[in-house]
């Protein structure tokens, strides 16, 4: 499941991108201000921003070219929010770095469209398109996993784990790896965490051998094995 960052001071205009953006699958973090956002860019890289132009002290403008200016985080997707309209404010929004502009007031629908968009050309595995490996189907438009017609409950975390490792089967992914492409580059987690949530991701598949799905290679990773059939216990 895609994080977006929603850096937006109008509060009703954010609560309206979260509620579209939540229903269609996305899992949303908002910030009222650009401190608030760099604080959240900060604990956890999301995979898309949206970024209000007008916002208190330091205008999303501003915020765009410091992003683009720090190795961490100059590949971040950005689709600049703002009332201004004049083809001098877009070319300034692309100039600073946004992948694409949206002026006030705006479809939901559209900002949906955009957003896909920029995640298409950015990251392919982030898309809607369902994944069926060993027996298992996950479709991420909505979020649900099955496992031979039944469906399996997970926990966002695990959710995107697995997603993860669908879309990229038989590949060994080291822990450090899949800290930075699942939990999206946290300052604040432990390597170890990972381990944590393979065991929990093992047991809610209910597998009678899950560690034979969700291989463990011993001083490499982990590694999704789609040459295995599931079965129900």
């Amino acid at each position: 499941m895609s994080r977006i960052l929603v850096v937006e001071d109008e509060a009703a205009i954010a609560e309206l991108i979260a509620i579209n953006l939540r229903h269609a699958g996305f899992d949303v973090v908002l910030a009222a201000t650009a401190e608030q956002a760099q604080r959240e860019v900060d604990q956890m890289l999301p995979e898309l921003a949206i970024l209000d132009w007008m916002l208190p002290s330091q205008s999303g403008l501003a915020l765009a070219r410091s992003w683009r200016q720090n190795v961490r985080t100059r590949d971040l997707p950005l689709i600049m929010l703002t009332a201004r309209s004049e083809e001098n404010d877009k070319i300034a929004g692309l100039d600073a770095g946004a992948d694409d502009y949206l002026t006030k007031p705006f479809s939901p629908k559209e900002l949906l469209a955009r957003i896909r968009a920029v995640l298409r050309r950015r990251a392919p595995e982030a898309l809607d398109a369902p994944v069926e490996v060993a027996g298992l189907t996950l479709d991420p438009s909505t979020r649900r996993v099955t496992r031979d017609g039944v469906e399996v409950k997970l926990g966002p975390t695990e959710f995107r784990l697995l997603h993860f490792l669908m879309t990229h089967p038989e590949r060994v992914h080291s822990r450090a790896q899949l800290l930075d492409r699942v939990w999206g580059d946290h300052v604040f987690i432990e390597e170890r965490t990972v381990d944590v949530h393979v065991k929990r991701l093992r047991e809610a598949l209910g597998l009678s051998d899950g560690k034979r799905l969700i291989e463990t290679v011993r001083g490499a990773g982990y590694r999704l094995n789609q040459q295995m059939q599931t079965q129900a216990d």
